[in-house]
């Protein structure tokens, strides 16, 4: 080895830079308060390496290398959960689903008063117009979920919320990114929280959704995901477990409204 490469290996990897380690790239966050290497797989799959500051990298390389079965691992598990949303067309014949059925868009040279989509004899109708301009016509569709959505789901409130031994909070649909629920506790005034439900999930079979209702009615009683949450979500609904790993599984797949 040479001088030079012996004063690289023993040199701290620089924050933010990257280090290659047998075919690796992996990110560098250098911090003094850090005792010990760490490495961690980031949403987009990309690896970060935590080096403790003064370290070499000699050393921080030697950890790579002796966690390369944890990284493949992880990277493995990442790819086989990764997303899968479609992205979708605004023309005649393009699918959507709701509740689990699929539904084909059609494309209307009439335009309804209200200019809101409808679902009309199995087919999603969407004025051509709104097909024609991308923004108008995701929020017109995104709007139609969010009104059917909201409609089907207030009849299942009460008898969840009685199943559950919860008081009945107030209900929205709207966008909530990548969350499928949340809910948000009263002001302590009117004592009714608030359970907002994402678009995206009317896209999923109707026992999905239970589950997600389900779910956000836990927290009316109890804050965050401990053993007394689950407790209380396997008694209102025994297989939870079997239908969150269905929706993790579905719902990668859905469509969060990206327009092609």
């Amino acid at each position: 080895m040479t001088a030079l490469a012996e004063n690289r290996q023993a040199e701290t990897p620089l924050d933010g830079g990257s280090v290659t380690v047998d075919g690796l790239s992996l990110r560098v966050r250098t911090s003094a308060r850090r005792k010990r290497f760490a490495l961690t797989v980031e949403p987009d799959a990309t690896l970060t390496l935590h080096v403790p500051e003064g370290r070499p990298t000699a050393e921080a390389e030697d950890f790579v290398r002796a966690h390369r079965e944890w990284v493949s691992a992880k990277l493995g598990q990442r790819e086989r959960t990764r997303p899968l949303n479609p992205a979708k067309r605004l023309a005649d014949g393009e699918v959507f689903r709701y509740l689990g059925r699929t539904y084909r868009l059609a494309v209307s040279d009439s335009t309804p008063g209200d200019g809101r989509v409808r679902l009309v004899a199995g087919r999603l109708v969407i004025a051509r117009k709104q097909a024609e301009d991308v923004t108008e016509g995701r929020t017109a569709l995104v709007d139609w979920y969010c009104r059917a959505g909201r409609t089907w789901v207030a009849d299942r409130l009460q008898p969840w919320a009685a199943r559950m031994a919860v008081g009945e909070p107030d209900l929205d649909v709207r966008d909530l990114g990548q969350k499928w629920g949340a809910y948000q506790p009263g002001d302590g005034t009117s004592g009714r929280g608030r359970m907002s439900l994402g678009w995206p999930l009317f896209q999923l079979p109707m026992h999905l959704v239970d589950y997600v209702v389900a779910h956000e009615l836990a927290h009316v009683k109890v804050a965050g995901h401990g053993a007394d949450f689950w407790r209380l979500v396997r008694l209102a609904l025994p297989e939870y477990e079997e239908r969150r790993a269905e929706l993790d599984e579905l719902g990668r797949r859905m469509w969060m409204g990206e327009i092609r």
